[in-house]
């Protein structure tokens, strides 16, 4: 198997078939010819492969999908117009009203709200325990429960999860380990390779790396038991597909399967060719861009932790993080470019740092080449209640740095100058 590095620049794709074009064309077509009306109806009846519309299947988002599904060490792929809409989608298709899911309560601020409001009102249940305790998630299983849901790296609270542990304890009760991989991606941890089932990602962030396209996939394992009797929708006919069974013509694609032809083609949040293009051009980057983060973000938290105005540091790289002991099993490569820290003074302090950064880009958004901040407090968790921003791992005086890839001693001299206008 081809390493990680040569997957980044070649997965899915040895040059264009229909007109040898070495890069991957934007194919920028809504719909696509019919060979006869017998093709066409073996295409929409699902009994041969081929493209149909934009909504469902495009040629270069198929590239864009077998190469992240490449990287995980995923069967197959699935790609959409964004992270929310791949976190969405990895609940809809296995769960209905009256169903529950089991989450940790670490997680990136949309991700809560979706959980907590937006899917709680379609009538999908949400335990959110506490994940540094993987034993947390049995406390809230029982016969409703359709999935475990995680994040590799907690964001914001950059807690590492124990993916093998709760992957465990998620087949121990026969049901899937969901787990979003956007703040680490499969450069640092693929989680496939510890027991994860299903993997989410924002291509939005360290994917496309240079703050430019919205997107987001879906890559299946392809190794959970779909016919055990708990997801009736994988074994029972499908009246929209003349009485098509998923575990049956799909085998272990019935998940992706399903989530492709059934939820995208009735909701359509469909990822744009050309997004689907920018998105591939910074795969090419990926493994060399996380070093790279990764090398200036322990350096900028063990700045951080030696600084007379800073309270406390979060950063699973760090020899005192009470998530270092994890990083070494799941990050041995590197623990990403995502550093959070308090300044002394608390939230006003927060407030000014952030006023006074002049090479960091303050707005909300990670995985960036450049170096970004965000004060979550004030930002991406205002919607919660203080009593949810500490469950999620937050305080008022948190302040989360995307670093990037720029010189080291210019992204450390741009910290110290605004932490000097804290005091």
């Amino acid at each position: 198997m081809q390493k990680l590095g040569t997957i980044a620049v070649h997965g899915g794709q040895s040059g264009d078939p229909a007109t040898k074009a070495r890069a991957v064309p934007i194919y920028q077509t809504t719909s696509y010819l019919f060979d006869s009306t017998e093709h066409a109806a073996k295409l929409f009846a699902l009994q041969e492969t081929g493209n149909i519309y934009t909504r469902i299947m495009n040629p270069t988002n198929d590239v864009l999908e077998q190469r992240v599904a490449l990287l995980e060490g995923g069967k197959a792929g699935l790609a959409l117009a964004s992270g929310q809409a791949a976190t969405t989608f990895s609940i809809l298709n296995i769960a209905k009203p009256g169903d529950e899911i089991v989450s940790s309560s670490q997680l990136y601020g949309g991700t809560y709200t979706l959980f907590s409001s937006t899917l709680a009102r379609m009538g999908i249940k949400f335990h959110l325990v506490d994940s540094t305790d993987p034993n947390n998630y049995n406390e809230y299983v029982n016969d409703k429960t359709k999935a475990f849901f995680g994040e590799t790296l907690g964001n914001p609270s950059l807690d590492v999860l124990d993916i093998e542990r709760v992957a465990q304890i998620a087949h121990d009760n026969g049901v899937p380990f969901i787990i979003d991989g956007t703040a680490t991606t499969p450069i640092l941890c693929r989680p496939i390779e510890f027991g994860a089932d299903i993997v989410v990602n924002s291509l939005t962030k360290f994917m496309g790396g240079h703050g430019t396209s919205i997107g987001g996939l879906i890559v299946d394992a392809g190794t959970f038991d779909w016919t055990s009797g708990r997801y009736p929708d994988f074994t029972a006919p499908d009246p929209t597909y003349n009485g098509l069974v998923y575990a049956d013509a799909f085998g272990d694609l019935a998940y992706i399967s399903k989530a492709r032809v059934h939820l995208l083609r009735d909701i359509g949040p469909a990822l744009s060719p050309f997004n689907a293009f920018l998105i591939l051009q910074g795969l090419e980057s990926l493994h060399l861009r996380m070093e790279r983060h990764s090398a200036n973000a322990l350096a900028v938290a063990r700045f951080l932790n030696d600084h007379e105005r800073v309270s406390w540091v979060s950063y699973p790289g760090l020899e005192n993080d009470r998530s270092y002991e994890l990083a070494q099993k799941y990050l041995p490569k590197g623990a990403s470019a995502l550093v959070g820290f308090g300044i002394k003074g608390g939230y006003d302090a927060a407030v000014k740092f952030i006023e006074s950064v002049k090479l960091f880009s303050h707005l909300a958004n990670i995985g960036d080449a450049k170096s970004l901040v965000v004060h979550p407090a004030s930002t991406t968790h205002q919607q919660l209640t203080s009593e949810e921003r500490l469950t999620a791992g937050l305080s008022d005086d948190f302040i989360r740095l995307s670093v990037g890839i720029e010189d080291i001693a210019d992204i450390i001299d741009d910290i110290d100058q605004a932490l000097a206008c804290t005091s």
